[in-house]
């Protein structure tokens, strides 16, 4: 059984069709990428399994468990986290509170606890100041720990919303464009992140992104897509090299150059 699956799955908004009869699996342990240019339904994927939105028809289930019968405030207890395309950071908090607010998931412990900071409250407190003091280790944010979010680099802040994700931590990690807006510098970091988080933290990685040299380092397998429906799928070289992946990117014209060039090489 896979972690995740979703089966024809459909998505309309008015007319439009977001997301096309989608079959999909990712399995446990792995890194899985959506690819496919502006538009073509790799966030609304997202949202869907983020319980944002709610498919037309079809099924998404995660760990055997149907993903659907979920509020969108109970997804993140069932073990799944979410990095944004666009950073959804607390600015006027420090790395350290940002951090702690991943690990409202774990609360066992009633208001008035809290509040007066008395039984569990205090263990509670231990518990998760260790678990995002690991986490900080981990990316390497030990110098940014007390400083406003406001004050950061943009790719600082990257990696603070992949450590709030991490703080939950989660059995599926869903990565919306990873790499986007880094420098090459900050891109090569990621990939050894996203390595890293699937090897020491045994996390399974499902990733929207553009950067197909990413991609093809970090990724066992990947999705295309296209005006919400699949074009290919494969491992990351059989999808480059897939006709209709090409014709999405570039233009037909594109696949008679690759077809000329391949027959010269033969």
């Amino acid at each position: 059984m896979s972690l995740l699956e979703l089966e024809n799955v459909t998505l309309k908004f008015g007319g439009v069709t977001a997301v096309n009869n989608l079959s999909m699996s990712v399995e446990e342990g792995e890194v899985f990428a959506l690819v496919g240019p502006n538009g073509a339904g790799k966030s609304t994927v997202f949202n869907m399994i983020s319980r944002f939105y709610r498919p037309f028809r079809g099924s998404i289930r995660f760990d055997g468990k149907d993903l659907l019968k979920q509020k969108p405030n109970q997804v993140s207890s069932q073990g799944i986290a979410r990095t944004f395309q666009n950073i959804e950071l607390f600015e006027r908090a420090t790395v350290l509170q940002n951090l702690l607010v991943g690990r409202h998931r774990h609360r066992k412990t009633m208001l008035l606890e809290e509040m007066l900071f008395i039984g569990r409250a205090r263990a509670q407190e231990r518990e998760n100041r260790l678990a995002v003091e690991e986490v900080i280790d981990f990316l390497d944010l030990q110098a940014y720990r007390d400083q406003h979010i406001a004050g950061l680099p943009y790719g600082v802040r990257k990696v603070v919303e992949l450590a709030r994700a991490l703080a939950t931590k989660p059995r599926l990690l869903l990565l919306d464009e990873p790499a986007s807006g880094l420098s090459v510098e900050e891109t090569q970091d990621m990939r050894w992140w996203i390595e890293d988080i699937r090897r020491q933290m045994g996390i399974t990685v499902l990733m929207v992104e553009h950067d197909m040299g990413l991609v093809g380092k970090v990724c066992d397998r990947v999705l295309a897509l296209a005006d919400g429906a699949e074009l290919a799928q494969g491992t990351p070289a059989q999808v480059q090299a897939h006709p209709a992946v090409i014709e999405a990117y570039l233009g037909t014209s594109a696949i008679s150059k690759t077809a000329n060039a391949q027959g010269e090489r033969v």
